[in-house]
């Protein structure tokens, strides 16, 4: 497992307490990863934080992290300005990985049930992305949950996807929606949705 330097190229905000962070590999560096696995952050006394790739890897040559606001982190105070040095565009970054199991299993031919909540879209979108990118035509159904609307922060873009892929159905489920959201979309908790549509998941497999 090698350490790498990485140099953070720009960070998006789609919603307030969300940066989208695309961190830019050396020159003629590449990571090798499956899609669904993480990194680790290394900061500067040394503690880890870990994160994973929202980017397929056929994008490896930059990173993509999902990285919510948590008050009084280590990171994420900084990474939002909330105390200074603030974390910017061009700082160099440590890192180590790619780590972790969950990833696409490519060897089955079951239907596919993905469930995410918050952030944990991330390794959810490079896992669907790489399966776009591999022509994988057997069906993904994707559960993504929220406590408000805005907190699904690529709704559009899973929308698109189920536009464009004919094997794919995205069902957006939100907990605690108010009356100015205007929510008309699936309501309570995302893993009671995939309950009540899916009974038995014996043939499936879940992400």
């Amino acid at each position: 497992m090698v350490e790498h330097a990485g140099a953070e190229d720009a960070v998006e905000r789609p919603v307030p307490d969300v940066a989208v962070m695309k961190l830019q590999l050396p020159a003629n560096e590449k990571l090798q990863y499956l899609a669904g696995q993480y990194v680790e952050l290394i900061l500067k006394d040394g503690s880890r934080r870990s994160y994973s790739m929202g980017s397929a890897p056929h994008l490896a040559d930059q990173l993509e992290l999902h990285v919510r606001h948590l008050p009084g982190g280590k990171f994420t105070d900084p990474l939002f300005g909330v105390t200074q040095p603030a974390v910017k565009e061009r700082d160099i970054l440590r890192f180590e990985g790619p780590m972790g199991t969950f990833f696409l299993r490519e060897d089955s031919a079951r239907p596919m049930v993905m469930v995410a909540s918050g952030t944990g879209f991330a390794p959810i979108k490079a896992i669907v992305e790489h399966a776009r990118f591999k022509s994988v035509t057997r069906p993904i159904t994707l559960y993504w949950g929220g406590r408000r609307p805005r907190d699904l922060y690529m709704h559009g873009l899973c929308e698109q996807w189920a536009a464009e892929m004919p094997n794919f159905r995205y069902v957006p489920v939100v907990s605690d929606a108010l009356p100015e959201d205007g929510w008309t979309g699936r309501t309570g908790f995302v893993h009671r949705a995939v309950m009540e549509d899916f009974p038995d998941l014996s043939g499936h497999q879940v992400y």
